[in-house]
C-alpha cells in the first residue's frame, strides 16, 4: 500500500505540472496581447537569463555513472564543453538581427556547397515545427509558444540574442529540472541518465520527449552554425 501510495502521489503532482505549464502559457499569450515589453527590458532579461544557464549544472546534480568511453573518439583527449560565457566575463551578444540562419547562414552555405543549405534549412524546420498539437493528455493544443521558449534558451545559453523576444517567458515555462536535462543533452550528451530523462514532463508521451531531444540538437546545430558561418563571412569580406 505504502508504495501504491507513492505511485499516486506522484502521477498526481505530475498531473498538476501539465496543467499548470498549460495556465502558464495560456497567461503568457494573454500578456502578450495586452502588452509588450519595452526594448530595454527585453536586453535586461535576456542577460538575467544568459548568466543563470551557466549556474544550471548538467551532471554535477546527478549520482555519479560509470564514464562512458568517448574519449577514444577524441585526438585531443582534454577535449570537452566549456561553458560558452564564464563568470565575471563578459561576452558581446550574437544578435541574429545582425546575423541569421535565414538571411545570412542559408545563403552561404549553399555559396560553398551548393544545395547542403537547402537540406540543412529542411532539417530545421522539420524539427522546429515537429509536434502532435499535443501536451500529455491534452489534444488541439498550440505548442509554438513552448517549442520556441527551448529553441531561444539554447541559443541564449550560447550568447544568442533574439530582440523581438521575450526572455521572460523562459523560466516561466521552463522548470530547473528541464534545464538541467536540456543542458545536459546539449553540453555533454554522454552524461544523459534515465533518472534525468525521467525527472521532466513526467505525464509526457514518449514521442513527445523525442521530438524535445530533435529540437535540442538541432538548435545547438544551429548556434554552432551562426558562429562559424559568421566568422567566414567576415574573413571573406
Amino acid at each position: 500500500m505504502p508504495v501504491n501510495s507513492a505511485e499516486n502521489v506522484s502521477v498526481s503532482d505530475s498531473f498538476f505540472e501539465v496543467e499548470a505549464l498549460m495556465e502558464k502559457m495560456r497567461q503568457l499569450q494573454e500578456c502578450r496581447d495586452e502588452e509588450e515589453a519595452s526594448q530595454e527590458e527585453m536586453a535586461s532579461r535576456f542577460e538575467i537569463e544568459k548568466r543563470e544557464s551557466m549556474f544550471v549544472f548538467s551532471s554535477d546534480d546527478e549520482e555519479v555513472t560509470p564514464a562512458r568511453a568517448v574519449s577514444r573518439h577524441f585526438e585531443d583527449t582534454s577535449y570537452g564543453y566549456k561553458d560558452f560565457s564564464r563568470h565575471g566575463m563578459h561576452v558581446p551578444t550574437f544578435r541574429v538581427q545582425d546575423y541569421c540562419w535565414e538571411d545570412h547562414g542559408y545563403s552561404l552555405v549553399n555559396r560553398l556547397y551548393p544545395d547542403v543549405g537547402q537540406l540543412i534549412d529542411e532539417k530545421f524546420h522539420i524539427a522546429y515545427n515537429l509536434t502532435y498539437n499535443t501536451m500529455a493528455m491534452h489534444k488541439d493544443v498550440d505548442t509554438s509558444m513552448l517549442r520556441r521558449a527551448i529553441w531561444n534558451y539554447i541559443h541564449c545559453m550560447f550568447g544568442i540574442r533574439y530582440d523581438d523576444y521575450d526572455y521572460g517567458e523562459i523560466n516561466q515555462l521552463l522548470d530547473r529540472s528541464f534545464k538541467v536535462y536540456i543542458k545536459t543533452v546539449v553540453c555533454t550528451p554522454e552524461k544523459v541518465t534515465k533518472r534525468m530523462y525521467d525527472s521532466f514532463w513526467r505525464q509526457f508521451k514518449h514521442s513527445e520527449k523525442v521530438h524535445v531531444n530533435l529540437l535540442l540538437i538541432e538548435a545547438r546545430m544551429q548556434a554552432e552554425l551562426l558562429y562559424a558561418l559568421r566568422a567566414i563571412t567576415r574573413y571573406m569580406t
